[in-house]
């Protein structure tokens, strides 16, 4: 039996099997499934499967797995239950079920935590996207700067493919978000159109011209969440036989005109905000400000929330051609590295041991849900060493102005994206931050008492 394959099987022996999944998908590292009933899951049991890094109870439970093992892993679970991802199996929930349901859902729905939750849902399927474009811009990026004229035409190939999705990402965002919030995916990409479409441009409103791509990837979630606002009021009272025409052309008349008269220009003014706000922040706080957003970074990635930050640095990359909070916030994983070598080297512990050598190549490339998940949060100190060393490490990147042209990637990974050809400093912040993490655990993080209890 392959090892995926056993991860799966035990994955689902440890959840009342595959007909207690009502729909299941996965991100870069969990595999994240709805349970028709969450009390058949046994969450110690799971914890200790081979195989699994960590497990999350939220609205869905999540499963760390590691990078290209969550998907091989979520493939063998199709093949063993029949359930595609994203595909929902309809259940009948006894009141206990359903009551406990509830509740766990009320206590995880606060108002912030349930934002950023829907925000990351929209955004999760975009990472490989991204994560690919990105890396391509980089390396064109490099390229140029190398020297490499603008107009051969392989750098104009690497530039348009590169290029592709950031130029038209409201589009997919707007389909994402109106799929999110359960309104028809294609009148939610056409709220993403109509804030990126060029004839904006041509149109004179209130005395100026229009500005294409206005408010950002703001103005295009906002839009298409109103799409499916207004799909659904006008669907209470539209006959079903003309309800498939009239339903979607009175709604994309209404959010039309919306969008352009009020959305984009409440959306451009929140973007123009958040974005002068983050580097003002950056700025006056200095080293200060990016070593606190380095060391906290970890408990939004604990929840999974981490991905709602997405639109801020796309927004940054929009306005001014990269994010700077991406480096800083980058050093959150170069800690959990630093941190995990020094476990690797005071432990005695075979087990712990090949769980850090499993993670580290993960971590190094930018993952660190692995060591996080399978090393220092289940230690306890050495989670709170390795935020240290990410302090660490985030001040220096504050203090160097790195920043990134496109997302998804962090680590060494991130060094192709790095702009102004601070490559080298931005790597050398990857070092001061492994050491400083290694540091601070090697002398008072990790006990060798804690061998005995993973």
């Amino acid at each position: 039996m392959k090892k995926e394959e056993k991860l799966a099987r035990g994955i689902l022996d440890h959840i009342g099997g595959g007909d207690n999944i009502r729909s299941f998908t996965h991100c870069m590292t969990r595999v994240r499934l709805d349970l028709k009933d969450e009390s058949k899951a046994d969450i110690q049991a799971l914890k200790n499967t081979d195989g699994v890094m960590g497990v999350i109870e939220d609205e869905t439970l999540q499963i760390v797995v590691g990078p290209g093992t969550v998907n091989k892993v979520s493939d063998q679970i199709t093949k063993m239950t029949g359930k595609r991802m994203g595909e929902t199996v309809d259940a009948n929930e006894d009141d206990a079920v359903s009551l406990k349901k509830s509740e766990l859902k009320k206590k995880n729905n606060t108002p912030v935590k349930n934002l950023l939750r829907k925000i990351g849902s929209i955004f999760i399927p975009l990472i490989p996207g991204l994560v690919a474009s990105g890396i391509i811009n980089g390396i064109a990026g490099f390229a140029k700067n190398a020297g490499v004229d603008e107009t051969e035409t392989w750098i104009q190939i690497l530039t348009l493919l590169g290029g592709s999705i950031f130029g038209y990402l409201a589009i997919v965002v707007g389909w994402n978000t109106a799929k999110e919030f359960g309104g028809t995916p294609v009148l939610g990409a056409i709220a993403g159109i109509i804030t990126i479409h060029p004839g904006l441009a041509d149109i004179v409103l209130f005395g100026e011209n229009l500005l294409p791509g206005r408010g950002g990837l703001f103005g295009a979630m906002f839009a298409a969440w109103l799409m499916v606002v207004f799909e659904r009021f006008y669907r209470r009272f539209i006959p079903n036989a003309v309800d498939i025409i009239v339903t979607p052309l009175l709604t994309v008349l209404t959010v039309g005109i919306l969008t352009i008269v009020a959305v984009m220009p409440a959306a451009g003014v929140l973007s123009d905000g958040i974005t002068t706000g983050i580097h003002a922040v950056l700025e006056v706080g200095g080293p200060v400000a990016g070593g606190l957003l380095a060391g906290f970074f970890l408990p939004l990635v604990m929840v999974g929330l981490h991905h709602g930050l997405t639109p801020i640095h796309m927004e940054l990359i929009n306005s001014v051609g990269a994010t700077s909070l991406l480096p800083i916030l980058a050093m959150a994983g170069a800690g959990q590295v630093g941190a995990s070598i020094a476990i690797f080297v005071k432990s005695r512990n075979q087990r712990l041991k090949n769980v850090i050598k499993g993670g580290l190549p993960a971590g190094l490339l930018g993952i660190g849900e692995p060591l996080l998940y399978g090393v220092t949060l289940p230690l306890g100190r050495p989670f709170i060493t390795a935020c240290m060393g990410a302090a660490v490490g985030g001040a220096y990147q504050a203090i160097m102005h790195t920043a990134a042209s496109g997302i998804g990637v962090s680590g060494l990974s991130l060094i192709p994206l790095i702009v102004e050809n601070k490559y080298l400093m931005y790597f050398i912040g990857l070092v001061i931050t492994y050491t400083a993490g290694f540091i601070f655990t090697y002398f008072f993080g990790f006990k060798k008492e804690m061998d005995e209890g993973f």
